[in-house]
């Protein structure tokens, strides 16, 4: 993986979306690597039982595939020195899978700090599901 420049990035240059499938066994394996063992992850039935359509992926599994694709473009994880965003809604994962789409615009680069700050957009089943989602990036 290449690690992005300040040079070669500008306000208004595109990340390509990309596609994060999530399978319910994505969020088993995540249930049981974050300790959120809630149901409503996992158990259909019970998701239904209140209120919801199906089963939901976790909001910070969500939020870890967006830093994927930021990290990814910047180059390391270790380029991310800021994250943040909001849950808009959940990303309803039936039995068949969904996808999660993450894209962005790279917001302005400061030549000082060689500091990006990058939009994201994030959407499941044409639904924004993070918004005000922004990364700092360190460039090289």
């Amino acid at each position: 993986m290449s690690i992005r420049t300040a040079a070669e990035t500008s306000a208004g240059d595109v990340l390509d979306p990309h596609t994060v499938p999530v399978s319910r066994e994505t969020l088993v394996a995540y249930a049981n690597a974050s300790g959120d063992q809630n149901p409503i992850h996992q158990d259909e039935d019970f998701a239904k039982s209140v209120g919801l359509p199906d089963v939901i992926a976790h909001g910070m599994w969500t939020m870890g595939a967006a830093g994927s694709v930021v990290s990814e473009w910047a180059g390391s994880a270790g380029r991310v020195v800021e994250f943040g965003t909001r849950f808009t809604k959940p990303v309803v994962v039936p039995a068949t899978g969904a996808d999660v789409i993450i894209g962005g615009t790279v917001k302005s680069v400061d030549p000082e700090t060689r500091r990006a700050v990058v939009d994201l957009t994030v959407t499941a089943g044409g639904d924004k599901v993070l918004g005000r989602c922004v990364a700092t990036v360190q460039l090289d």
